[in-house]
């Protein structure tokens, strides 16, 4: 296991302070500046499972209300809306600095029968045709300020391989389809409900990105104001994130200041395991007077 394994294991391993109050580490995630979004969901999701018992996850809707602040912690507050024959329900409120930054309803279901299909996953390369996060970052470092080359090279937990990547720093404009794989080898032999922590966490990563592929827009060009406003996901199918799984994602809509994006997880046998939207903030930063 890597070190950047464990702190992300370590980041979902919340701490409960009363029956249905837990605490969260807020910094060591993909971003310095400001809590990344996915690690205040997996916190989020690993509080309300903390108070569910013997079902999963199906659903989970968040809305993020202000920046996190990294320097410290998060606490989560779970309210036990329903628990019922079928379903159980709960409402999660991560506060700081005494104000809400996120809040999220969680849906959890008991296994039963029905009808199955799903969509055909995307025809793409393989994940060993393509280059690692590191190997293109290298790339990219004679680009980097020296003031920030530490945090750009800082070693991330999930292996992502971008299968169509754009210059960070001169985008050409491209299609809004945007597709990587994705894994965390650490998760190996870890439970369903860890598992479904760590894809939630992964699966805020790119999204928004596909938004701004048909502007030639990227993080790094200066020219966004960006952040997600929302975050929806469905987990279909058992998930093993110690594997690889293909993101596909899309952005079929942006416009007054926001991007709608969505994407398909799908396991590398095909299996669709999920499901995931977001609409983010995407406009140009405000002119100082």
């Amino acid at each position: 296991m890597t070190e950047a394994e464990r702190i992300l294991l370590d980041l979902l391993n919340i701490e409960r302070l009363e029956v249905d109050l837990f605490r969260g580490t807020g910094s060591g995630g993909e971003t310095p500046m400001r809590i990344f979004g996915g690690q205040v969901i997996a916190q989020a999701l690993a509080a309300a499972y903390r108070t569910v018992e013997d079902r999963l996850c199906h659903s989970l809707h968040a809305y993020f209300i202000r920046p996190g602040d990294p320097e410290i912690p998060v606490i989560y507050q779970v309210d036990r809306a329903r628990d019922g024959g079928s379903f159980t329900t709960r409402r999660v409120v991560a506060i700081q600095h005494g104000k809400q930054i996120l809040n999220m309803s969680a849906s959890f279901h008991i296994q039963d029968d029905g009808w199955d299909h799903q969509h055909k996953m995307p025809d793409v390369e393989p994940p060993e045709k393509h280059a690692t996060r590191d190997q293109l970052r290298q790339r990219y470092l004679p680009r980097v300020p020296e003031r920030l080359r530490t945090e750009f090279l800082r070693e991330r937990p999930i292996d992502v391989r971008e299968i169509e990547p754009l210059d960070l720093f001169q985008p050409e404009k491209a299609d809004d389809h945007n597709h990587i794989w994705f894994r965390m080898q650490a998760a190996d032999q870890a439970s369903q409900v860890t598992q479904h922590l760590l894809l939630a966490y992964a699966s805020d990563m790119s999204l928004l990105s596909s938004g701004m592929r048909p502007h030639g827009l990227s993080w790094f060009t200066g020219e966004i104001n960006g952040a997600s406003l929302d975050h929806a996901m469905w987990f279909h199918a058992p998930v093993q994130f110690q594997d690889w799984h293909l993101y596909s994602m899309e952005s079929p809509w942006t416009g007054q200041g926001r991007s709608f994006n969505r994407g398909s997880i799908y396991s590398q046998d095909g299996t669709l395991v999920a499901s995931v939207a977001q609409e983010g903030l995407l406009r140009k930063p405000q002119k100082k007077t």
